[in-house]
């Protein structure tokens, strides 16, 4: 029965950074090195893929170590061991994928204060297990590829008639050039979250529950169950929600 929870337990945190919480198209996180890096399918491929070795090997961590880390000092700790996994990250795409490295350039050490990296440690990995963190960052780090990736075919399918380096338009199409410059990344990513939003729009209509899409949560955080949600923001140092009293004193 506890390896049947377990397994239940990652698969959900697997669908929840994929579909429920995708970092990109639902909390909008980390959008410099998405609208920065994807001029093409491989270059955002390769930046997701980056970042999802450093979330689930430092969520990993960072969990393992979250008894040990005092709370007054755990941003610093969770800078620590997230730049040492960029470092190696980077000394490996020197080493074996030099291109890769040359077209991410700045962006790849920039990994270390991605908000996505500290948000994950901050809200899950350091209240929660090895197993459910571990598998925590690999739904985000899953749900960031994959975003990466779209923005990225679009834009060059779009704007060179390519995917992934391969010719797929006709020699007659004409290359439309603003979708590999700057202001083609704003117009896909708001053409895919538009897309998104639609297929809630029917969903709801169709009567699913998709309350959970979009949000990340019901946003009752009084009530809520689930001690590591990102979305909780005020905490005292015993972990407990803290909520402010926002009555007027004349009512007293």
């Amino acid at each position: 029965m506890g390896k049947t929870n377990s397994m239940a337990g990652a698969g959900e945190r697997l669908v929840n950074g994929l579909v429920k919480e995708n970092p990109t198209f639902v909390l909008m996180l980390g959008m410099c090195p998405t609208l920065a890096v994807t001029t093409s399918a491989i270059n955002g491929f390769g930046m997701g893929a980056t970042t999802l070795v450093v979330l689930a090997l430092s969520n990993l961590i960072i969990s393992l170590l979250r008894n040990l880390i005092p709370k007054k000092v755990r941003i610093p700790a969770f800078i620590v061991i997230i730049a040492s996994f960029v470092t190696v990250v980077q000394l490996l795409l020197e080493a074996y994928l030099p291109f890769l490295n040359d077209a991410l350039g700045v962006y790849i050490p920039l990994i270390v204060v991605n908000c996505i990296i500290l948000g994950r440690a901050e809200s899950y990995a350091y209240t929660n297990g090895p197993v459910p963190s571990l598998f925590d960052g690999i739904g985000m780090g899953l749900g960031f590829t994959v975003a990466l990736t779209c923005i990225g075919a679009v834009r060059e399918l779009l704007g060179a008639g390519e995917i992934f380096g391969a010719r797929v338009m006709p020699q007659a199409f004409t290359p439309i050039g603003i979708f590999v410059l700057a202001p083609g990344a704003f117009f896909v990513l708001a053409a895919l979250c538009a897309l998104q939003n639609l297929v809630k729009i029917r969903g709801a209509r169709a009567g699913k529950d998709i309350s959970k899409i979009g949000s990340g949560c019901s946003e009752d955080c009084m009530n809520c169950g689930e001690k590591g949600c990102g979305r909780r923001k005020f905490y005292d140092d015993s972990d407990d929600l803290v909520v402010e009293d926002l009555s007027d004193p004349a009512d007293a």
